[in-house]
């Protein structure tokens, strides 16, 4: 057996080293991809020959899901609708699925859910941001850029919406 074939059994003083590197926090990104995409203009060709004044309303949905894979991988994809609107007429609507394979070993749930739910979205929006630009244009419409979105707030409210919502412990009587 070679020097570097050692278990850490046989290793003296690794048993010790794996036990410290297993409580340390990693992270790491393993993949950044695209998992769907949709874009729709049901009012195409018509609306780009509209004499009407556009007057976009804009609505924008975010929503994240996790799905935890084996080996302490985790995929977390970020869900991103953009609806326009223009007199109450869906002039277009995008939606991205951006999604990443994360390695996740050593956190906390509380820690965990925040890399989640705030870390891994700050990371996926600006390829979901960039993918949005890239539809719409293609679309022909003007350019579409979406203001940067502060994860870190929407899990806070999330979190409190929660706290809220949960009921209320029972008092001994």
């Amino acid at each position: 057996m070679a020097e570097n074939d050692k278990t850490p059994e046989t290793t003296p003083g690794a048993a010790a080293a794996t036990d410290a590197a297993e409580g340390q926090q990693q992270f790491r990104v393993h993949k950044v991809y695209l998992k769907d995409v949709s874009f729709e203009s049901p009012q195409s060709p018509a609306v780009f020959g509209s004499e009407k004044k556009w007057k976009p309303q804009i609505s924008l949905q975010l929503n994240t899901e996790v799905k935890e894979l084996e080996s302490d991988m985790i995929e977390n994809t970020l869900n991103v609708q953009v609806t326009v609107k223009s007199d109450e007429e869906v002039v277009y609507l995008v939606e991205v699925k951006q999604a990443g394979l994360f390695f996740m070993k050593g956190f906390d749930d509380r820690n965990k859910a925040g890399m989640l739910n705030v870390f891994c979205p700050n990371l996926l929006f600006p390829f979901a941001r960039e993918e949005i630009a890239s539809l719409v244009s293609k679309g022909g419409f003007p350019q579409m850029l979406l203001e940067p979105v502060n994860f870190e707030a929407l899990y806070a409210q999330h979190l409190q919406k929660a706290k809220q919502n949960a009921p209320a412990p029972e008092t001994p009587q």
